[in-house]
């Protein structure tokens, strides 16, 4: 076999493997695109506060003296 033969054996059936995948609706898209950015947006407060707790505690250790 030679490699152009196989570069489009291997096209053909990555088409056809692509044809056999259950693609989500654009509504499904849109509501998992939404909740990602909802958790990203969450943990980002979370450890904003929690960073912010520990930036208090580490200036009252410091300025314990």
């Amino acid at each position: 076999m030679s490699i152009g033969t196989k570069i489009v054996d291997y096209f053909k059936t990555s088409r056809e493997e692509l044809k056999k995948v259950a693609w989500p609706t654009k509504k499904e898209t849109t509501r998992y695109t939404l909740i990602v950015m909802g958790l990203c947006i969450a943990v980002a407060v979370f450890f904003g506060i929690l960073d912010g707790i520990f930036n208090l505690g580490l200036n009252k250790i410091i300025s314990f003296r």
